[in-house]
């Protein structure tokens, strides 16, 4: 069965990307930091008859991202690699002025440093395997100047860099970058929790990154709108 490990994958998208792929038969490695919603989405996927390990950690620490390649390592290899663990940087977010720093640098931590860490800790299974791709949630707030979003549109835009130039270095991969659009998130709560208007469930936007999956493309930058209408 192929293998993918999955980060931020207690709740939201990470979590509704885990349950599609074990519906597929995929084996998972779940990260997240809260061990108590992880190990419940955990239970959740497993029902599938699927290999699950969870683990609660931050994916910042080095640590725990040779913890999460090693468990892929026992479940057979990594086959598709998902940063999804994001970091806002002030929630709700403000204006540039206001940015406390550290949190600039949390969110850079989380969305670009930790996502390289990984990928480097991983890239020997996903060259290894028979169609090893690596997958890394953007966001519109990367191409797009959108006010107090400034922190974490920075961090996703040097994130899809840095994907660009691992697909160019990594032509044996898939490497894409997928801005899902707007989604009802707990994410998006913090970020404008004075923002009620309806947003798609997660789960809707999976069947996106199945496309992905399904069609093999080559790397590049997607968006979760145009894949779903090509999907139709």
């Amino acid at each position: 069965m192929p293998v993918a490990i999955i980060t931020g994958a207690s709740k939201g998208l990470g979590a509704a990307l885990a349950r599609a792929l074990a519906e597929r038969g995929w084996d998972l490695v779940l990260d997240a930091r809260g061990p108590v919603p992880l190990a419940e989405t955990a239970g959740l996927v497993s029902a599938h008859g699927t290999r699950v390990t969870a683990l609660p950690g931050d994916v910042t620490d080095a640590g725990h991202r040779a913890e999460l390649v090693a468990a892929a390592w026992r479940l057979g290899g990594v086959d598709l690699l998902v940063h999804n663990a994001s970091a806002l940087g002030a929630e709700p977010l403000v204006p540039l002025e206001e940015l406390p720093l550290e949190g600039l640098r949390r969110a850079l931590e989380v969305n670009l440093v930790a996502a390289l860490g990984l990928v480097q800790e991983a890239l020997p299974l996903l060259r290894a395997a028979p169609a090893g791709a690596v997958l890394v949630v953007s966001s519109d707030a990367a191409a797009e100047a959108y006010p107090t979003w400034g922190g974490y549109g920075a961090s996703k835009a040097a994130l899809d860099r840095l994907a660009a130039v691992l697909a160019v270095e990594e032509p044996g991969l898939r490497v894409w970058a997928v801005d899902p659009g707007d989604m009802a998130t707990e994410l998006y709560a913090a970020a404008v929790p004075d923002d009620d208007g309806h947003r798609p469930d997660p789960a809707e936007v999976v069947p996106a990154f199945l496309a992905l999956l399904d069609g093999r493309p080559a790397s590049g930058r997607y968006g979760a709108p145009a894949l779903l209408e090509e999907r139709r």
